[in-house]
């Protein structure tokens, strides 16, 4: 099954590959190419618990153009804003961006994700965060998962794109770079944060990837510009010079109350070129915080600029060869990035309590792990072996207690030396990572 499912989407993705610089030749995703879309509401994505410890049932509107026959397109999932405690997927902005991006070819979805916190200050709005990062990556699984199974929404999980507005923007950014514990252990630790299902969480879909081409910052912001490491996804940002909700460089989001202290896209224009990350940035010399917002003459040109820069930004990464419509420009001031230490004490990914799914494109082997609790020997069993395959044993802080090569599709591993307590098992070849699940040493 794992090699027909692979092959499966090699050929899809040669496929696509080969129609998408037709596609760009016609004007497909540089222009509007099709004149009516079709929106799908309250499509159920995944479900989780939400601040009052009920369990909600997220959902997304999905965007597709009328008459579409491609079956492999680039997606577009938004996130809207409202500071963590209010706003919705049909606010006017995010419904904007998806109809006018649908029109030139691409699909979208707009999602709702757990709103609410409390206290009302950092305390409560990096666990607020963390539950928008959760479900977005639960949306982005559920398109992989899709792809996979029913292959409802013909998307290209090789095109992925997440974004959004203000807070949606924060999310997405977070989503995107947010990617070790070590690096909000000072906020939420990291029992709780395995409570929680790490970074991933438990939303949805879960194993499946949530891998993204790349992020769509509008107004929004970082928690350190530090995050962005080498390697990662180009992103896009605009901002407004005297935004006094996310401010354009670096200091509290002030939703009414100052709270968090972000990096606003100035400073992540800045740090991203240290490591070597593409960043293409558009400055509002003099506007506030999202001005494409609402119905005016003047949002509505606003509205128009950000989807020329946006759209600028999305075909280069689709291998688009059109000319730009908006050039980035200058951005305003200068920034001297202040000192930051990398973290190196991974996030959790834990799988052991759900269906196993597809990591990428590439099927989950089986792995059998026991006794647990255990207290001298575990024995690991797997159903297909690879040279190379590693495991590895990780304490609750994150860090590597022990790591062994595997030599077989059955060993035994030592773990005497062990202290009593709660550990991860991480198992991973090069084709990436296959399970991490909990055991006991008692």
């Amino acid at each position: 099954m794992t090699k027909i499912y692979y092959a499966l989407l090699l050929i899809a993705s040669f496929s696509f590959n080969s129609f998408s610089q037709s596609a760009c030749s016609s004007g497909r995703y540089a222009t509007d190419t099709f004149t009516n879309i079709t929106t799908t509401s309250n499509i159920a994505y995944g479900a989780a618990k939400n601040l009052s410890g009920s369990t909600q049932t997220l959902t997304l509107d999905f965007y597709s153009p009328d008459g579409d026959t491609e079956t492999a397109r680039p997606l577009i999932i938004w996130a809207h804003g409202g500071s963590f405690f209010a706003g919705s997927k049909t606010e006017g902005d995010v419904v904007a961006l998806s109809q006018r991006f649908a029109k030139k070819g691409f699909v979208c979805a707009s999602i709702n994700y757990r709103l609410g916190f409390t206290p009302f200050d950092s305390s409560g709005i990096v666990p607020a965060l963390l539950r928008a990062v959760q479900d977005m990556k639960a949306a982005v699984r559920f398109f992989y998962k899709d792809k996979l199974t029913a292959n409802l929404y013909k998307i290209d999980t090789n095109n992925i794109f997440i974004g959004g507005s203000s807070a949606g923007a924060i999310t997405a950014l977070h989503a995107a770079y947010l990617d070790k514990s070590c690096e909000i252990n000072s906020y939420i630790p990291q029992v709780a944060l395995e409570n929680a299902g790490g970074i991933e969480g438990y939303s949805g879909n879960q194993c499946y990837s949530s891998k993204v081409k790349g992020v769509i910052n509008l107004c929004g912001a970082l928690g350190k510009y530090g995050w962005i490491e080498s390697g990662d996804v180009p992103f896009c940002s605009m901002h407004g010079t005297t935004d006094g909700t996310v401010l354009y460089g670096r200091g509290k989001a002030n939703p009414g109350i100052p709270m968090l202290y972000l990096d606003g896209s100035r400073m992540l224009d800045a740090g991203a070129p240290l490591v070597g990350v593409n960043h293409s940035f558009y400055t509002w010399y003099g506007k506030g915080h999202v001005p494409y917002a609402g119905t005016s003459a003047t949002a509505l040109a606003y509205m128009d600029t950000t989807v020329n820069f946006v759209r600028d930004y999305l075909i280069s990464r689709l291998g688009c060869t059109d000319a730009p419509l908006l050039a980035p420009n200058t951005p305003s001031g200068t920034v001297t990035p202040y000192a930051f230490t990398t973290c190196t004490a991974n996030i959790i990914l834990d799988c052991a309590n759900s269906t196993v799914g597809i990591n990428e494109t590439i099927d989950k082997p089986i792995f059998s792990i026991y006794p647990n609790p255990a207290s001298q020997f575990l024995t690991i069993e797997m159903s297909e072996f690879n040279l190379g395959t590693t495991l590895q044993l990780i304490d609750l802080t994150g860090k590597i207690i022990k790591t062994e090569t595997l030599q077989s599709n059955n060993q035994e591993i030592d773990i005497s030396d062990l202290s009593e307590g709660l550990y991860f098992i991480k198992i991973e070849n090069n084709k990436g990572l296959y399970t991490v699940k909990k055991i006991t040493v008692n």
